[in-house]
């Protein structure tokens, strides 16, 4: 026998059965065996006998998904299968689709790892309310992505709210990540889809499968959403309290009717240009019984005047109301709305580029809110005087009010508005080119004593003859903006200056005809309470006002002169006087401050958080030098 398979040793066998047995058929079947012997006998089996093919070994990847997933989904806990899911693409797409409640848990096995895991993960935040955020965006926005984010946070409580805005351009998401984070995050709370257009019914019908705790809902720009999406969310997701659509051109009134009639502690709607959500969607949101709605906004919409009466009638509720580009609402609709006298509850009203908002409309409002505290009119071309005193005169409760390019209102409307508001705090004027500096009779009108913040921008006509009236009218101002009124001058704004008393913020950016007298009254009046002053572009203001400034302003703590007429001289005035809480200093474009500054700006900068000295004429070196004695300070050059 030794002679015929060319071997040498005894002629015994070994009890326990061949290789010829079924072990080495099972064995050969799985495409490799290796011949083992024990060390007192060998085999007697010749080599072509054993097939050893080693390109292909034995491996799990052989398995179909359904084995592997029922492997899988028995990992005993979130490390496990976490380093399952580095294995392959393969086993984390199978790791993402087991639901949570699939996941075989051991009651005895230590979670202890998991919590540990939490603290090591960068990538993810833990918000105030205990449960953990993530926003993927741009190239990152993809759905291996999204799988691994559902199977690292399965296991620590799951995602509470996801944010993805955009998409990888190659590989971007689709319903297949969103799927993979609503079976692995149930708990999700918050989610907010921007710009993803592969995204469509199918993930969102996952979502609200599987997480019935949503409560708010973003979504802007997805093209492939459609009122199937909506409803599935509308009818399993009862503690919706939140919705925004934006730019889904295939949502319309089925959905938000779903919304409606399920949602019922829906506070917060927002719905921007969505071309097929009309009067039937918006009126079923707002006429339900239950409806809790208390903020809404409805932007570029097709509702016509039944919308905006069924909100008038319906919204008792509501505190907060935007109206944008509502093309098809006519003079009735506002008319309406304010006359139905449902609308008990609202303190803010902003209304923009609705041209039927009228004189008519707006009086009709101020009457039918008598809560209203914040008024914005943008955009309004005909609201005209005659409408604004008669809104001021009947919103009785009226503290914040903003016109923006109302081109047909001028300063007689606005004087007697604020003559009228006896609680009004805040004014705001921007760009309202009717306004001329015409001399008016203002004996009649009784001052606003409450008036404590005005604002008039970029509003060309508005000039010193103009700021002198108003001024009379507003004695307790706090705050000042008049950036960009390059009509006013030391005539008009020296009167105001001397009628105010405590100014505290005061904004005169580009007025370029205001000189150091203003700076000056403003400085011995005002100095005690002035926190921030803003000359940037006042050319005519020198190295005189920083004299005053560093003489009489204590409390400044931003001072901002940009391409003012300001020397060496003028820093060095400065850094010797009086400002212990200067924190910001701009003098950009102070093209006669150099290095003879440097020794002031660093005897300023004990204090500075911020100096800005782009385009002076410090050297690089020197600015260097600032750099490494001001370490606390940000220095823009």
């Amino acid at each position: 026998m030794p002679t015929l398979v060319n071997y040498s040793g005894d002629d015994e066998f070994y009890s326990g059965g061949s290789f010829c047995s079924a072990d080495l058929g099972l064995m050969l079947s799985l495409g490799h065996a290796d011949v083992y012997c024990p060390p007192r006998k060998r085999a007697r089996i010749s080599g072509p006998f054993v097939v050893e093919d080693r390109s292909k070994d034995p491996s799990l990847e052989i398995l179909p998904d359904e084995c592997l997933f029922e492997i899988l989904r028995r990992l005993p806990g979130g490390r496990e299968r976490g380093a399952a899911a580095c294995v392959s693409k393969r086993w984390l797409t199978v790791l993402s689709s087991v639901r949570n409640s699939e996941i075989c848990r051991s009651k005895s096995y230590n979670n202890l790892n998991d919590a540990i895991m939490i603290s090591k993960d960068e990538d993810l935040e833990v918000e105030c309310d205990g449960y953990l955020t993530r926003c993927v965006e741009g190239k990152k926005a993809t759905d291996v992505r999204l799988a691994a984010i559902a199977v690292g946070t399965s296991t620590r409580g799951g995602l509470g709210k996801l944010s993805i805005r955009g998409s990888n351009s190659v590989r971007g998401i689709t319903n297949v990540g969103l799927s993979a984070i609503a079976h692995g995050c149930p708990s999700l709370r918050v989610l907010s889809l921007w710009n993803v257009p592969s995204i469509g019914d199918e993930g969102l019908l996952e979502v609200a499968r599987e997480c019935r705790s949503l409560e708010k809902l973003d979504l802007s720009h997805c093209r492939s959403i459609s009122n199937k999406g909506l409803v599935a969310i509308a009818e399993n997701c009862p503690s919706l309290t939140s919705l925004t659509i934006e730019s889904c051109p295939k949502i319309g009134n089925e959905g938000l009717q779903a919304i409606g009639r399920c949602c019922t502690k829906l506070q917060s709607l927002t719905i921007k240009d969505c071309p097929l959500v009309g009067d039937q969607g918006v009126a079923s949101l707002l006429s339900s019984g239950a409806s809790m709605l208390s903020k809404v906004k409805l932007h570029g919409l097709n509702i016509t005047d039944f919308s905006l009466a069924v909100i008038g009638h319906y919204g008792k509720l509501i505190t907060n109301l935007n109206l944008c580009s509502l093309r098809n609402v006519s003079q009735k609709g506002f008319w309406v709305m304010g006359n139905a006298q449902g609308l008990q509850s609202l303190v803010s009203l902003t209304i923009t580029l609705c041209q039927g908002a009228t004189d008519v409309g707006l009086e009709a409002v101020g009457k039918g809110c008598p809560n209203l505290k914040h008024m914005c009119i943008r955009k309004c071309c005909f609201v005209s005087d005659g409408g604004l005193v008669a809104f001021a005169k009947e919103a009785g409760s009226l503290e914040s009010l903003i016109l923006e390019e109302c081109n047909r209102i001028t300063q007689v409307g606005i004087l007697n508005a604020v003559s009228n508001c006896r609680k009004l705090k805040s004014l705001s004027l921007v760009k309202c080119m009717g306004i001329k500096d015409l001399a008016l009779q203002t004996s009649m009108l009784s001052p606003c004593e409450s008036l404590r913040s005005l604002s008039i921008r970029s509003c060309p006509g508005f000039g010193s003859t103009s700021l002198a009236m108003v001024g009379k009218l507003c004695p307790k101002l706090h705050q000042l903006d008049l950036s960009g009124l390059c009509g006013i001058t030391d005539a008009g704004l020296l009167p105001l200056l001397e009628n105010c008393e405590g100014l505290v913020k005061v904004n005169l950016s580009d007025c370029l005809n205001l000189t150091d007298q203003v700076v000056l009254s403003l400085a011995t009046r005002h100095g005690e309470t002035l926190e921030l002053l803003n000359l940037d572009g006042c050319r005519k203001v020198t190295d005189a006002s920083l004299v005053a400034i560093a003489d009489y302003c204590p409390l400044l703590n931003d001072l901002d002169v940009s391409k003012c007429a300001i020397t060496d001289s003028g820093v060095a005035a400065l850094s010797r006087g009086v400002q212990v809480n200067l924190q910001v200093l701009s003098l950009s474009g102070c093209s006669m401050v150099s290095n003879k500054s440097v020794p002031s700006l660093k005897k300023l900068g004990e204090n500075l958080l911020g100096l800005n000295l782009q385009h002076c004429s410090v050297s690089c070196s020197s600015v260097e030098l600032l750099v490494e004695d001001l370490w606390r300070c940000d220095i823009l050059s």
